[in-house]
């Protein structure tokens, strides 16, 4: 039997300044090795969702268990080692010199000691298919190569879990696809974030979709996409002439 990795209940959140609860008492369980596409309209609370669950926001109401840890400060190094974030915007991520040191980056800081890093390092690019550019600059990345690169610093913190934003945003077809088949070959339990619903059907067994800042659906994705009447309700569309049977 499958234990829980992401284990939230009654999540409220508001912003500095607004009385609108963007997080309303949303409540999500999410086993271990699973992937699961987290849908909805812009606005809903899914950014929201997913910064609380590393620690980038500040836990306001509710509950938060990563594994056997509760959300706090004093396990907040733990959990940000255990839930690797996967930034929209690879840039974000990517900021040494080379690719080598980026992927470096995060375990010098956890204290990996100099003599392991090379192969921590190359084990994390090796996952994902690009041990050819660990000598490369990141900014002279094409687009798929710099998520690789982005997941691998990820990778490298060797996470229980991944929580991807919008991780198909910029990349061609080709570079679509090399995702989708790097994430189905990852073990991690992985939340992906997306717009993209052929990707959430490609990758992902089951979806969740956030309206108003709770789950209001949760379940099969090719169940989820086949319910024109849901998407329609949670402004979600399936591309012209998409068939959910076709995948």
């Amino acid at each position: 039997m499958s234990c829980t990795t992401i284990e939230v209940s009654d999540l409220r959140f508001t912003y500095p300044g607004s009385h609108h609860h963007v997080l309303d008492g949303l409540s999500a369980s999410i086993a271990e090795g699973e992937r699961v596409a987290l849908l909805g309209p812009n606005g809903s609370g899914k950014t929201t969702f997913v910064l609380h669950l590393n620690g980038l926001l500040t836990l306001q109401f509710g509950s938060i268990r990563i594994g056997d840890l509760e959300m706090g400060e004093e396990n907040l190094p733990e959990i940000r080692r255990r839930v690797g974030a996967v930034f929209q915007d690879a840039d974000d991520q990517l900021f040494m010199q080379s690719v080598r040191e980026d992927v470096a980056f995060g375990p010098a800081n956890l204290g990996v000691p100099r003599a392991e890093l090379d192969a921590v390092v190359e084990r994390a690019l090796g996952q994902v298919g690009a041990e050819a550019l660990i000598d490369r600059t990141p900014h002279h990345l094409s687009g798929g190569e710099k998520r690789r690169v982005a997941i691998a610093t990820v990778l490298a913190m060797d996470p229980h879990a991944l929580v991807l934003d919008e991780p198909t945003s910029g990349l061609d077809p080709v570079g679509r696809r090399e995702l989708a088949e790097l994430l189905a070959g990852l073990p991690q339990t992985q939340l992906v974030v997306t717009h993209d619903l052929p990707f959430a059907l490609q990758t992902c067994p089951r979806s969740m979709i956030v309206s108003g800042g709770r789950v209001v659906a949760d379940g099969s994705t090719r169940e989820i996409l086949s319910n024109a009447e849901l998407l329609a309700a949670n402004r979600l569309e399936l591309p012209y002439g998409f068939d959910v049977s076709s995948l």
